[in-house]
């Protein structure tokens, strides 16, 4: 049974997917709108940027004088600026409905919620980024602007820095302007479009909503142009734990900082013991202690805990906060922070505790995986071949041919690995979001986690054994219990075996350190969450890409498995 990977869909407020050539560059051919203040340059660098690039040109402020047959100024006087611009948009508009063209915009253009989706849908904007004197020398004498006519320009323009700056840095490129002439502006927006590869997008579609996952490199540093669409207001918590605190928080605030949001930050202790009743308790106490309010979103940055963590505490504080999700572990990006499922662990057992509560979006930056020490990267990589093992061949294939670039830290194969996991989990999530299909549904994602979530346990969740080991190991024992039952061939379990062992990850009980007591085990899985009517469900395989969900597995089987020789697995 092989599952087709899903795409995304356009529509409001995300932006149309970019083509990509095989090197990873963007082939975007869509028009290319330069937003800034007045004074930035936009007229006369659009008019040289679109002769290099062949392309025609226009400015919005001429188009409007054409429409409405009087001056920009005139149509301030006569209705007002809310009147127009609600007619620059519409000329806006019918300019990027057509070929693809170099677009100069008023200063207060891209100020409008639906002139800045709209060029988000349409176009690739580029932002002017002009310093105050520059622009106070350039726009000397220019009579005609009515924004200068109430007051002294330089209060003026440094007070429209300060409102306006921070809905400019959601263009998707920044250009600083400097006085060493316009060709020289010119060429660096040329080089900027160039080089710049945008995120992708894959669209997680939900009935009645939807989120995106977002993956690309350099993320946190423009996380702000990328979550300011969906946010409910201007105003963040980031939780996150004192690992990930001094490696990427500070990127991510100032990131979040440039559109104008206001950041708070919790910083918790690393590992599982956060993901506890008083470690809840007392974030969620933190969190009310800031003075949250219902719109205001919770952010956790961090791997798989965090991630758990903060959102339940956004699933409960206040009945329900906004939360995102930018996990900085291979694990989280392919895997936790997609899908909304969040908890805490009991001492009866893992994620016991919690609430299905889906995130607004999904920031997966692939640059942080390049802090990672191998040891989590291998424990993520499990969790990409468990996608493949579930419901796509192709997708296990790929994974065998290149395991070594992605733990080798290959940055393409690593976007890519990313992609195709979230991919595969969008799909099962969407079509069953709280696990209500028993036999053929987001079940099937737990492969392997009966057995890792017993390990885990049995372990005490004392980092001596990460979640994705675990998952590596309760891949085998699933395929092994499947061919025990005769419904798996035996060479699928030496397959993968083979693979995961030919990877560097734990593949067997024995990988665990320690002897372990099948009964104990067995005990441990009876408090799993997936218990139905009193019987264990497990995730059994007729082979690779062919999962599927069973409650009719005996406890005789199951000790069989556990008790089982590992060494009688022969790996060439």
């Amino acid at each position: 049974m092989s599952r087709t990977l899903p795409t995304g869909e356009n529509g409001r407020p995300f932006p149309a997917t970019t083509p990509f050539s095989s090197s990873g560059q963007s082939k975007d051919q869509r028009s290319i709108v330069l937003v800034g203040l007045m004074g930035a340059g936009k007229t006369t660098v659009g008019r040289r940027l679109a002769a290099r690039l062949g392309m025609a040109f226009h400015d919005a402020d001429v188009e409007i004088e054409r429409a409405a047959g009087i001056t920009i100024a005139e149509l301030f006087e006569r209705y007002g600026e809310a009147e127009f611009r609600r007619g620059e948009q519409s000329v806006i508009r019918r300019l990027l409905g057509g070929e693809p063209i170099v677009l100069a915009t008023g200063g207060g253009a891209f100020m409008d919620a639906g002139t800045r989706d709209l060029v988000r849908q349409t176009a690739r904007s580029v932002w002017l980024r002009c310093p105050l004197d520059l622009l106070v020398k350039r726009t000397a004498g220019r009579s005609h602007r009515p924004l200068l006519k109430t007051g002294q320009p330089r209060e003026i323009l440094s007070a429209l820095i300060e409102r306006r700056h921070p809905f400019y840095a959601e263009a998707d490129m920044i250009v600083d302007c400097t006085d060493d002439g316009v060709e020289r502006t010119t060429e660096r927006v040329a080089e900027a479009l160039d080089a710049h590869v945008p995120p992708r997008r894959l669209e997680v579609a939900l009935p009645g909503r939807r989120y995106e996952v977002i993956t690309g490199a350099g993320l946190l540093g423009r996380a702000g142009a990328l979550l300011a669409p969906v946010l409910l207001q201007k105003r963040a918590v980031v939780v996150t734990d004192s690992t990930v605190a001094p490696l990427h928080l500070q990127t991510l605030t100032d990131g979040l900082a440039a559109t104008g949001i206001t950041v708070d930050s919790l910083v918790v202790p690393p590992g599982e013991s956060s993901k506890s009743l008083a470690g809840f308790g007392d974030l969620a106490d933190r969190m009310l202690a800031l003075g949250v309010e219902r719109r205001t979103t919770v952010i956790a940055l961090g791997g798989g805990v965090v991630g758990d963590l903060a959102g339940f505490v956004a699933a409960s504080v206040l009945r329900g906060m906004p939360f995102v999700q930018v996990p900085t572990t291979l694990l989280a990006q392919v895997d936790s922070s997609v899908g909304g499922k969040t908890g805490i662990n009991m001492k009866a057992g893992k994620n016991l505790v919690g609430a299905f509560h889906q995130p607004i979006a999904v920031l997966a930056d692939t640059d942080v995986l390049s802090t990672l020490p191998i040891r989590e990267l291998r424990a993520g990589y499990a969790e990409i071949v468990k996608a493949g093992l579930i419901g796509d061949v192709a997708l296990y294939d790929w994974c065998e041919s290149h395991a070594q670039d992605v733990l080798g830290g290959d940055a393409a194969c690593q976007a890519e690995a990313v992609r195709l996991a979230c991919a595969f989990k969008a799909r099962v999530v969407g079509d069953d979001e709280r696990e209500e299909k028993p036999n053929d549904g987001r079940a099937l994602l737990n492969l392997g986690h009966t057995f890792a979530h017993a390990l885990e346990a049995e372990m005490g969740f004392d980092g001596s054994l990460l979640h994705g080991e675990a998952v590596g190991i309760g891949l085998v024992l699933a395929f092994r219990l499947s061919h025990r039952l005769n419904l798996c061939p035996g060479q699928d379990t030496v397959r993968v075996a083979r693979h995961l062992q030919r990877a560097g990850l734990k593949w067997r009980l024995a990988d665990c350190g320690r002897p372990l007591d099948p009964e104990r085990l067995l005990a441990h899985m009876r408090k799993d969450k997936k218990m139905r009517d009193g019987r264990l469900s497990f995730v059994l395989v007729r082979g690779i890409g062919e999962a599927f969900t069973s409650p009719d597995v005996s406890d005789a089987d199951v000790l069989a498995v556990l008790a089982g020789d590992d060494a009688a697995l022969t790996i060439p």
